[in-house]
């Protein structure tokens, strides 16, 4: 078993780093830093170009190697690390490959490097994955840097039907020993009687978001009601005008992670991402673990 990490010097590589090292040490795993070059051309490409492709191949693929071993020497140092490079037309298509032939835990990936810094940027590669991968994708945001001090806590977002991922994250807690907490969100997003709720003034508009809070307090019931919550689990509400604000609302702790589940997609599982997840996941202050339904 391993965690595989993603890896491209220049963009976003060293966040990817630091958390997958993390992952690795969490799960007691060796750690796996892939690089997926360019894959071959097809059969009508003049050989000269082949042969200029795998020359600037093998140029990326040490170049790669060579920046995320000094930086793992200075921020992980004594992990056992392993070096993969590896051809293919399609990025997320080779990862899964690679995920599968290694064994892999989980799979880690950078933000884009357009975007905010300090949040998860989702781009092409990852937006893939997040509706197709078969093991959990762990995603660092723009600009993370790792404390080196493993993970104290795993906060799990979930609603009160969200049962079976809330164990799924105290089951990922575990095996990384981290403590679990279970956040759920108070959102007043925009709906079609919110004008008429600022027509009324700001005391309407925070009973609006009193109610939002306390039906997210009954979602922390019904967990509890239905023996979803285990009784050693902290609980918090975070609630705010949008999903940034609700996030912020809540502490976090340096090395904490946050786990969101995906809803079952087809008789395999699989992570496919769903709208209030995929809100969660691009407004979080932490790097996100999405668990596959």
């Amino acid at each position: 078993m391993t965690v595989l990490a993603a890896y491209l010097p220049g963009k976003g590589g060293r966040a990817t780093l630091d958390l997958a090292a993390q992952l690795a040490r969490g799960l007691g795993v060796p750690l796996s830093v892939a690089t997926v070059l360019p894959g071959p051309w097809d059969a009508t490409t003049p050989t000269t170009v082949d042969a200029q492709l795998e020359g600037w191949s093998a140029v990326l693929a040490a170049s790669a190697e060579s920046s995320a071993r000094a930086h793992l020497a200075r921020t992980a140092p004594g992990a056992e690390v392993r070096f993969l490079a590896c051809p293919g037309r399609s990025v997320p298509a080779t990862l899964v490959d690679l995920a599968a032939g290694t064994g892999a835990a989980a799979l880690v990936l950078g933000s884009s490097p357009r975007g905010r810094p300090g949040r998860v940027v989702v781009g092409s590669t990852a937006g893939r994955l997040l509706h197709s991968s078969p093991l959990s994708v762990a995603l660092a945001p723009r600009g993370h840097r790792g404390g080196g001090a493993g993970t104290p806590r795993v906060t799990c977002a979930a609603a009160g039907e969200d049962g079976e991922v809330v164990a799924r994250a105290r089951r990922f807690a575990d095996r990384v020993g981290a403590r679990l907490r279970v956040l759920t969100l108070a959102v007043r997003g925009p709906a079609p009687w919110a004008p008429a709720v600022s027509v009324l003034g700001p005391r309407a508009e925070e009973e609006v978001l009193d109610a939002w809070t306390e039906q997210a307090h009954r979602s922390l019931r019904v967990l509890s009601e239905e023996g979803a919550l285990p009784p050693e689990a902290e609980t918090a509400v975070g609630a705010g005008q949008g999903w940034r604000e609700a996030l912020d609302a809540v502490d976090w702790e340096p090395g904490e992670l946050l786990v969101v589940g995906s809803r079952p997609h087809g008789p395999v599982a699989r992570v496919f991402l769903g709208s209030r997840a995929t809100r969660i996941l691009r407004h979080a202050p932490v790097p996100v673990v999405v668990l596959p339904g």
